[in-house]
Protein backbone atom coordinates (compact mmCIF):
# COMPACT_ATOMS: atom_id res chain seq x y z
CA UNK A 1 0.00 0.00 0.00
CA UNK A 2 1.02 3.40 -1.12
CA UNK A 3 1.65 6.24 2.05
CA UNK A 4 0.18 9.48 1.74
CA UNK A 5 2.75 11.13 0.66
CA UNK A 6 3.94 8.96 -2.32
CA UNK A 7 0.63 9.28 -3.10
CA UNK A 8 1.32 12.91 -3.59
CA UNK A 9 4.33 12.98 -4.86
CA UNK A 10 3.11 10.68 -7.62
CA UNK A 11 0.30 12.87 -8.72
CA UNK A 12 2.93 15.90 -9.40
CA UNK A 13 2.96 16.85 -13.16
CA UNK A 14 6.52 15.04 -13.39
CA UNK A 15 8.54 16.39 -17.22
CA UNK A 16 11.42 14.05 -16.88
CA UNK A 17 14.48 15.63 -19.37
CA UNK A 18 15.67 13.65 -22.07
CA UNK A 19 19.34 13.20 -23.06
CA UNK A 20 20.05 16.06 -26.12
CA UNK A 21 21.95 13.77 -28.57
CA UNK A 22 19.12 10.89 -28.72
CA UNK A 23 16.39 14.22 -29.02
CA UNK A 24 18.54 15.59 -31.48
CA UNK A 25 19.21 11.89 -33.22
CA UNK A 26 15.42 11.22 -33.00
CA UNK A 27 14.60 14.62 -34.96
CA UNK A 28 16.74 14.03 -37.74
CA UNK A 29 15.92 10.45 -38.27
CA UNK A 30 11.87 11.42 -38.06
CA UNK A 31 12.73 13.89 -40.80
CA UNK A 32 13.93 11.84 -43.18
CA UNK A 33 11.70 10.33 -45.95
CA UNK A 34 11.32 7.08 -44.80
CA UNK A 35 12.80 6.34 -41.12
CA UNK A 36 14.40 3.34 -39.93
CA UNK A 37 12.35 1.27 -37.69
CA UNK A 38 15.22 -0.16 -36.43
CA UNK A 39 17.17 3.22 -35.93
CA UNK A 40 14.11 4.89 -34.11
CA UNK A 41 14.28 1.61 -31.68
CA UNK A 42 17.72 2.16 -30.94
CA UNK A 43 17.08 5.61 -30.15
CA UNK A 44 13.95 5.58 -27.91
CA UNK A 45 16.46 2.50 -26.39
CA UNK A 46 18.69 4.77 -25.21
CA UNK A 47 16.83 7.21 -22.91
CA UNK A 48 14.78 6.62 -20.42
CA UNK A 49 12.22 9.63 -20.53
CA UNK A 50 11.90 9.15 -24.15
CA UNK A 51 10.96 5.32 -23.71
CA UNK A 52 8.54 6.66 -21.05
CA UNK A 53 6.34 8.88 -23.21
CA UNK A 54 6.62 6.13 -25.78
CA UNK A 55 5.06 3.56 -24.03
CA UNK A 56 2.60 5.66 -22.18
CA UNK A 57 1.19 7.29 -25.41
CA UNK A 58 0.95 3.02 -26.74
CA UNK A 59 -0.80 2.03 -23.83
CA UNK A 60 -3.53 4.93 -24.02
CA UNK A 61 -6.56 4.89 -25.13
CA UNK A 62 -6.26 6.02 -28.72
CA UNK A 63 -4.19 3.61 -29.47
CA UNK A 64 -4.95 0.50 -27.03
CA UNK A 65 -4.65 -2.59 -28.39
CA UNK A 66 -6.07 -5.97 -26.79
CA UNK A 67 -3.07 -6.21 -24.78
CA UNK A 68 -0.57 -3.62 -23.08
CA UNK A 69 2.94 -2.63 -24.44
CA UNK A 70 5.51 -3.96 -22.73
CA UNK A 71 8.35 -2.80 -25.37
CA UNK A 72 9.59 0.38 -27.76
CA UNK A 73 8.89 -2.07 -30.49
CA UNK A 74 5.74 -2.73 -30.47
CA UNK A 75 5.02 1.08 -29.41
CA UNK A 76 6.92 1.68 -32.31
CA UNK A 77 4.35 -0.31 -34.50
CA UNK A 78 1.38 1.67 -33.62
CA UNK A 79 2.28 5.05 -33.37
CA UNK A 80 2.82 6.94 -36.60
CA UNK A 81 5.91 8.98 -37.82
CA UNK A 82 3.77 12.42 -36.91
CA UNK A 83 2.74 11.14 -33.56
CA UNK A 84 6.06 10.07 -33.00
CA UNK A 85 7.60 13.52 -33.82
CA UNK A 86 5.23 15.31 -31.85
CA UNK A 87 5.86 13.31 -29.09
CA UNK A 88 10.40 14.09 -29.47
CA UNK A 89 9.84 17.63 -30.08
CA UNK A 90 7.79 18.07 -27.13
CA UNK A 91 10.54 16.46 -24.41
CA UNK A 92 13.05 18.76 -22.72
CA UNK A 93 16.62 17.98 -23.32
CA UNK A 94 18.55 17.47 -20.18
CA UNK A 95 21.17 20.33 -20.74
CA UNK A 96 22.03 21.83 -17.80
CA UNK A 97 23.50 20.58 -14.10
CA UNK A 98 20.38 22.05 -12.65
CA UNK A 99 17.75 20.22 -14.80
CA UNK A 100 17.54 17.51 -12.04
CA UNK A 101 19.19 19.09 -8.64
CA UNK A 102 21.96 16.54 -7.00
CA UNK A 103 21.44 14.24 -9.81
CA UNK A 104 24.13 13.81 -12.64
CA UNK A 105 22.22 12.91 -15.55
CA UNK A 106 24.77 12.00 -17.87
CA UNK A 107 25.76 9.18 -15.41
CA UNK A 108 22.04 8.43 -15.02
CA UNK A 109 21.79 8.22 -18.85
CA UNK A 110 24.18 5.70 -18.57
CA UNK A 111 24.03 2.89 -15.50
CA UNK A 112 20.29 3.32 -17.21
CA UNK A 113 21.21 1.84 -20.43
CA UNK A 114 23.82 -0.19 -19.18
CA UNK A 115 20.94 -1.78 -16.76
CA UNK A 116 18.43 -2.56 -19.18
CA UNK A 117 21.05 -4.27 -21.58
CA UNK A 118 22.15 -6.26 -18.72
CA UNK A 119 18.58 -7.20 -17.63
CA UNK A 120 17.65 -8.10 -21.14
CA UNK A 121 20.71 -10.82 -21.30
CA UNK A 122 20.00 -12.25 -17.53
CA UNK A 123 16.55 -12.73 -18.62
CA UNK A 124 17.52 -14.23 -21.63
CA UNK A 125 19.44 -17.02 -19.34
CA UNK A 126 16.14 -17.73 -17.46
CA UNK A 127 14.02 -17.39 -19.91
CA UNK A 128 12.10 -14.58 -19.06
CA UNK A 129 10.69 -11.70 -21.27
CA UNK A 130 13.74 -9.89 -22.74
CA UNK A 131 11.64 -7.03 -24.17
CA UNK A 132 9.80 -6.30 -20.67
CA UNK A 133 13.57 -6.68 -18.95
CA UNK A 134 15.22 -3.99 -21.22
CA UNK A 135 12.09 -1.47 -20.35
CA UNK A 136 12.27 -2.22 -16.83
CA UNK A 137 15.89 -1.89 -16.85
CA UNK A 138 15.52 1.69 -18.51
CA UNK A 139 12.77 2.97 -16.58
CA UNK A 140 13.49 1.93 -12.60
CA UNK A 141 15.54 4.72 -11.87
CA UNK A 142 12.78 7.40 -13.08
CA UNK A 143 11.86 7.20 -9.61
CA UNK A 144 14.94 8.90 -8.39
CA UNK A 145 14.64 11.68 -10.68
CA UNK A 146 11.01 12.48 -9.87
CA UNK A 147 12.23 12.40 -6.26
CA UNK A 148 14.96 15.09 -6.83
CA UNK A 149 12.44 17.24 -8.91
CA UNK A 150 9.80 17.13 -6.41
CA UNK A 151 12.00 17.69 -3.17
CA UNK A 152 15.56 18.85 -3.72
CA UNK A 153 16.35 20.45 -0.39
CA UNK A 154 15.45 16.91 1.44
CA UNK A 155 17.19 14.27 -1.33
CA UNK A 156 20.53 16.55 -1.40
CA UNK A 157 20.61 15.56 2.83
CA UNK A 158 20.29 12.22 1.73
CA UNK A 159 22.55 12.14 -1.11
CA UNK A 160 25.15 13.44 1.45
CA UNK A 161 24.75 10.05 2.93
CA UNK A 162 25.29 8.17 -0.60
CA UNK A 163 24.89 8.92 -3.93
CA UNK A 164 21.73 8.25 -5.69
CA UNK A 165 23.64 5.42 -7.69
CA UNK A 166 25.12 4.01 -4.45
CA UNK A 167 24.26 -0.02 -3.84
CA UNK A 168 22.73 1.28 -0.39
CA UNK A 169 20.39 3.60 -1.60
CA UNK A 170 17.34 2.12 -1.95
CA UNK A 171 17.14 0.94 2.12
CA UNK A 172 18.76 4.04 3.20
CA UNK A 173 15.77 5.80 0.92
CA UNK A 174 13.17 3.77 2.50
CA UNK A 175 14.21 4.10 6.26
CA UNK A 176 14.56 7.96 6.02
CA UNK A 177 11.32 8.72 3.71
CA UNK A 178 9.14 5.66 4.25
CA UNK A 179 8.90 4.37 0.31
CA UNK A 180 12.11 4.59 -2.23
CA UNK A 181 12.78 5.37 -5.58
CA UNK A 182 11.61 1.99 -6.73
CA UNK A 183 7.64 2.51 -5.73
CA UNK A 184 8.27 5.80 -7.30
CA UNK A 185 9.34 4.34 -10.83
CA UNK A 186 5.91 1.92 -10.36
CA UNK A 187 3.88 4.47 -9.45
CA UNK A 188 5.02 6.40 -12.28
CA UNK A 189 4.62 3.12 -14.52
CA UNK A 190 0.97 2.37 -13.39
CA UNK A 191 -0.24 5.81 -14.04
CA UNK A 192 1.34 5.34 -17.59
CA UNK A 193 -0.53 2.67 -18.04
CA UNK A 194 2.34 0.47 -18.74
CA UNK A 195 1.90 -3.67 -18.22
CA UNK A 196 1.57 -5.60 -14.76
CA UNK A 197 5.15 -7.28 -15.13
CA UNK A 198 6.82 -3.89 -15.96
CA UNK A 199 5.11 -2.27 -12.53
CA UNK A 200 5.81 -5.16 -10.57
CA UNK A 201 9.50 -6.10 -11.90
CA UNK A 202 10.17 -1.61 -11.14
CA UNK A 203 8.06 -1.79 -7.64
CA UNK A 204 9.91 -5.24 -6.17
CA UNK A 205 13.39 -5.21 -7.66
CA UNK A 206 14.96 -3.56 -4.28
CA UNK A 207 14.45 -7.13 -2.73
CA UNK A 208 12.51 -9.44 -4.83
CA UNK A 209 11.35 -12.55 -2.97
CA UNK A 210 11.43 -10.82 0.11
CA UNK A 211 7.57 -10.85 2.51
CA UNK A 212 6.47 -14.06 0.00
CA UNK A 213 6.90 -11.70 -2.93
CA UNK A 214 7.67 -13.81 -5.71
CA UNK A 215 8.83 -11.72 -9.39
CA UNK A 216 11.44 -13.67 -10.92
CA UNK A 217 11.62 -10.50 -13.35
CA UNK A 218 12.16 -8.47 -10.18
CA UNK A 219 15.20 -10.73 -9.39
CA UNK A 220 16.25 -10.26 -13.04
CA UNK A 221 16.42 -6.41 -12.73
CA UNK A 222 17.88 -6.68 -8.98
CA UNK A 223 21.01 -8.40 -10.37
CA UNK A 224 21.50 -6.08 -13.08
CA UNK A 225 20.83 -3.04 -11.08
CA UNK A 226 23.49 -4.48 -8.89
CA UNK A 227 26.18 -4.75 -11.69
CA UNK A 228 25.38 -1.36 -12.99
CA UNK A 229 25.85 0.36 -9.67
CA UNK A 230 29.19 -1.68 -8.93
CA UNK A 231 30.34 -0.66 -11.91
CA UNK A 232 30.14 3.41 -11.73
CA UNK A 233 31.57 2.63 -7.98
CA UNK A 234 34.53 0.82 -9.48
CA UNK A 235 33.92 -2.23 -7.42
CA UNK A 236 37.42 -4.12 -7.60
CA UNK A 237 36.66 -8.67 -7.85
CA UNK A 238 36.83 -8.39 -3.57
CA UNK A 239 34.21 -5.83 -3.48
CA UNK A 240 31.76 -7.62 -6.27
CA UNK A 241 32.22 -11.03 -4.49
CA UNK A 242 31.12 -9.09 -0.91
CA UNK A 243 28.46 -7.22 -1.94
CA UNK A 244 27.13 -10.14 -4.70
CA UNK A 245 23.40 -10.69 -4.14
CA UNK A 246 23.67 -14.33 -3.48
CA UNK A 247 20.25 -15.64 -2.64
CA UNK A 248 18.72 -13.62 -5.47
CA UNK A 249 21.29 -15.29 -7.50
CA UNK A 250 20.18 -19.00 -6.38
CA UNK A 251 16.77 -17.99 -6.54
CA UNK A 252 17.16 -17.24 -10.44
CA UNK A 253 20.04 -20.27 -10.85
CA UNK A 254 22.53 -17.31 -11.87
CA UNK A 255 26.01 -17.22 -10.02
CA UNK A 256 28.07 -14.07 -9.88
CA UNK A 257 30.66 -15.40 -13.33
CA UNK A 258 27.14 -15.93 -15.13
CA UNK A 259 26.02 -12.25 -14.26
CA UNK A 260 29.41 -10.49 -14.95
CA UNK A 261 30.03 -12.01 -18.10
CA UNK A 262 26.74 -10.16 -19.15
CA UNK A 263 28.90 -6.63 -19.46
CA UNK A 264 27.32 -5.88 -23.03
CA UNK A 265 29.43 -2.83 -23.61
CA UNK A 266 32.57 -0.51 -23.18
CA UNK A 267 30.82 2.86 -22.43
CA UNK A 268 34.56 4.53 -23.04
CA UNK A 269 35.00 2.64 -26.68
CA UNK A 270 31.36 4.16 -28.54
CA UNK A 271 30.38 7.59 -29.43
CA UNK A 272 27.44 6.96 -30.94
CA UNK A 273 24.00 6.72 -28.96
CA UNK A 274 22.79 4.40 -31.56
CA UNK A 275 25.46 2.10 -30.88
CA UNK A 276 24.26 0.92 -27.22
CA UNK A 277 21.49 -0.65 -28.42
Amino acid sequence: MQSMELNALLEQPFVLPSLPRAVALLMNELGSAEPSLRRLNQLFGTDPALAARLLQEANSAPFAAQRQVSGIPEALALLGVDRLRTLVAAAPPGTTSRSVPGVNLQHFWRYSLYTAKLARALAGLVHHNQIAAYTAGLLHGVGELALHMADAARMQSVNALVGPLDLRRAKLEQHLLGYCYAQVSAGLAWRWQLPDVVVDALRHHPAPFDNDVCEPLAGVLHLAAWRARAREAGLGARELAVTFPGEVGVALGLDIDMVLQQDPIDWKARSDAGDYV
